[in-house]
């Protein structure tokens, strides 16, 4: 790998592992991207953006993107690392650090040809992943104006280092949360039929959710719901009068994900009435339905295993994604590089294999260079016929 060593990246992704900053707060990742930006000739677009940085490398009408995303999350570091995070309760177990550190290889590989490259690269390091809202912060600003396609990676702790995945089509579910409040009447413990036991009726509620999935959906469909967390009193010698729980619900098939809703809440209303109590289902619509350009997934293929990557059509993803917000608004891939951690993402213990960032950040800069080709070479054919 040319222009900026493989031990260069390494240590700009551990010092901004050792420095984490959660969703909406990357201050100090945002200065530390743009100080090793700027040392390199590349400078910060001017865009309203209150964290994270967008630079653009080459000259020319055809525009293409890459991205990285820049967050940690809130999770204790237990890996022991000598460089693990020196903010408290704060970690990048998403490796988000990683990425970072192959777009900065990317973009200074692409600097270092600048001249030769036939359109322009724009490379987003963008904020607020975790929480789901930094995309759509980043496509307000403009940052995907004249663009005209985009790609960008998440680590895959379950592939080996050296394996490439990636599919057209849906990828990464919809990524949705829904809160349910039961309200009951508070009674004594020794006295339960004074009240509406409020916990026995979310209880039920609860069940009956978990069993939705497998009994009123096609078992083939890809679809997972799960109660996360539930909040119900406080000790002592009463029942309480009200609980709360909440959870996350992912599909990949925009009816399903729409039935689902409407099944869910009436599950919740029926059994609460059917107890006595009443309960209220918000629902929380997170990212989309990643869903990847058919021909650039194959594309993004075609170029990973010219540079050398075990190549691996992807299983549906059940986790989410923002950058499926990006992929609305324009085509693009997302795909899945193997970093062979034995622990999984959002973990303390997660530790992906660095030797994964130099080839990444080499197949990038090729991806870029060879989409800005095909679309050089598209243009010219549609003018030609």
């Amino acid at each position: 790998m040319s222009h900026v060593s493989e031990q260069q990246l390494i240590d700009w992704r551990r010092e901004l592992h050792s420095w984490p900053e959660l969703s909406g707060h990357e201050v100090e990742t945002t200065a530390r991207l743009r100080r090793w930006l700027e040392e390199a000739g590349l400078h910060p677009l001017d865009y309203p953006l209150e964290t994270g940085v967008v630079v653009e490398v080459g000259r020319g009408e055809t525009l293409i993107a890459l991205r990285a995303d820049i967050d940690a999350l809130p999770i204790h570091e237990a890996t022991g690392l000598a460089y693990r995070s020196r903010h408290s309760g704060v970690m990048h177990a998403c490796g988000h650090d990683v990425h970072s550190a192959v777009m900065l290889g990317a973009a200074l590989q692409l600097k270092a040809i600048e001249d030769q490259l036939p359109g322009r690269v724009r490379i987003l390091f963008q904020p607020a992943e975790e929480n789901a809202t930094g995309a759509r912060k980043l496509i307000q600003a403009g940052v995907l104006t004249d663009v005209q396609a985009i790609f960008g990676m998440h680590n895959e702790p379950g592939l080996p280092t050296g394996t490439f995945a990636t599919r057209g089509g849906a990828f990464y579910a919809n990524a949705d949360k829904f809160v349910v409040r039961v309200v009951g009447k508070a009674a004594p413990v020794a006295q339960p039929e004074q009240g509406v036991d409020s916990i026995l009726v979310a209880s039920q509620i609860i069940q009956a959710l978990q069993t939705l999935t497998s009994r009123s959906f096609n078992r083939l469909d890809s679809l997972v719901l799960s109660v996360t967390r539930i909040e119900a009193g406080k000790g002592g010698d009463a029942l309480p009068g009200d609980a709360e729980f909440g959870g996350t619900v992912r599909t990949h098939d925009k009816q399903v994900r729409a039935e689902l809703e409407q099944r869910a809440r009436q599950i919740v209303e029926s059994i609460a009435a059917a107890n006595g109590a009443s309960a209220t289902f918000s629902w929380h619509p997170g990212p989309p339905v990643l869903e990847n350009d058919a021909r650039w997934a194959t594309f993004a293929s075609q170029v990973a295993e010219q540079v050398g990557y075990r190549v691996q059509t992807a299983e549906l993803h059940l986790g989410g994604e923002d950058f499926a917000y990006y992929l609305q608004q324009i085509p693009g891939a997302f795909v899945s590089i193997g970093s062979a951690s034995e622990f999984g993402l959002h973990h303390g213990g997660f530790n992906p294999d660095e030797a994964l960032i130099a080839p990444a950040a080499h197949y990038f800069s090729q991806l870029a260079q060879q989409a800005l080709q095909h679309l050089n070479a598209r243009c010219r054919d549609a003018i030609l016929s």
